[in-house]
């Protein structure tokens, strides 16, 4: 697995209109689009979905290659989804007799159904990330946990750390790709061999990251101490966040979209 491939928690810059919408409402539509993707209830009914997710991507100007290399870290888990629900679910209709195993047309058309519904969750949860800064997504997602203060919940710092973790997926990426080149160079092997092997090939990976991991926290701990850093205690904003009239209309069109998938569900 080529740890490039890894998209989550990365921010492409562009100027787009899905770029300048509010975070808090990119938040909230894509927690709407995840309900859409599981009510889908067949097939037809991700067609909408998909179609939502093909003019999104083009909205944002984000490169589909970028889009879909996201998708390579999770090709094992996506080929188990399709291959065990396909040879373990039941049904009633044969369409291949393999002698050792039947593949029924019922399990064909969920084991589609699951794994369609796995890719699109990552896609849109990287669209969000890829089109959203990180000082931006912890504003948003500040300002959505800001009615919870009533009962003393945390919100500036529950945000802060959700950014943060988000943030330093790619440096830990990097800092692990680094480290795996310099094993190679070494002599380690981390491609030949079983899955017992190539688990024990990876101690002399986790170890270094895991100390680059701590080293890293505690220099921006100090790094926030010397600054003063107190929470969102007293705290001012550069810019504020407002809704606008596309943020308003991109409501309208997810609350449609959520519509004729129940709707399509409910008829089919």
């Amino acid at each position: 697995m080529a740890l490039e491939n890894i998209t989550l928690g990365q921010y492409y810059p562009a100027d787009s209109v899905v770029h300048r919408m509010d975070p808090r409402v990119k938040i909230l539509l894509l927690i709407a689009v995840i309900v859409a993707i599981f009510l889908a209830g067949n097939l037809l009914a991700f067609v909408p979905i998909i179609a939502f997710l093909v003019i999104v991507t083009k909205l944002s100007k984000v490169p589909v290659k970028m889009m879909v290399k996201g998708l390579k870290p999770l090709r094992l888990i996506l080929i188990l989804t399709f291959v065990l629900n396909l040879f373990f679910l039941q049904g009633e209709t044969v369409l291949l007799d393999l002698g050792f195993a039947q593949i029924k047309k019922e399990a064909l058309i969920l084991a589609v159904h699951y794994s369609l519904r796995l890719v699109l969750l990552v896609l849109f949860s990287s669209i969000l990330t890829l089109t959203t800064p990180p000082i931006t997504l912890t504003d948003g997602l500040e300002r959505l946990l800001s009615p919870l203060r009533v009962i003393h919940f945390p919100a500036h710092e529950m945000a802060m750390m959700m950014s943060i973790a988000l943030r330093f997926i790619p440096t830990l990426m990097e800092e692990a790709d680094k480290i795996m080149k310099a094993q190679t160079a070494r002599g380690a092997d981390f491609e030949s061999g079983n899955l017992i092997a190539r688990a024990k090939a990876m101690v002399p990976l986790l170890v270094p990251l895991f100390v680059s991991a701590f080293r890293r926290a505690g220099d921006l701990a100090m790094a926030m101490e010397a600054r003063c850093y107190h929470g969102g205690e007293g705290r001012t904003r550069l810019r504020v966040l407002k809704c606008e009239k596309r943020d308003y209309i991109a409501c309208a069109v997810v609350a449609l979209l959520i519509a004729v998938v129940v709707l399509l569900g409910y008829i089919y």
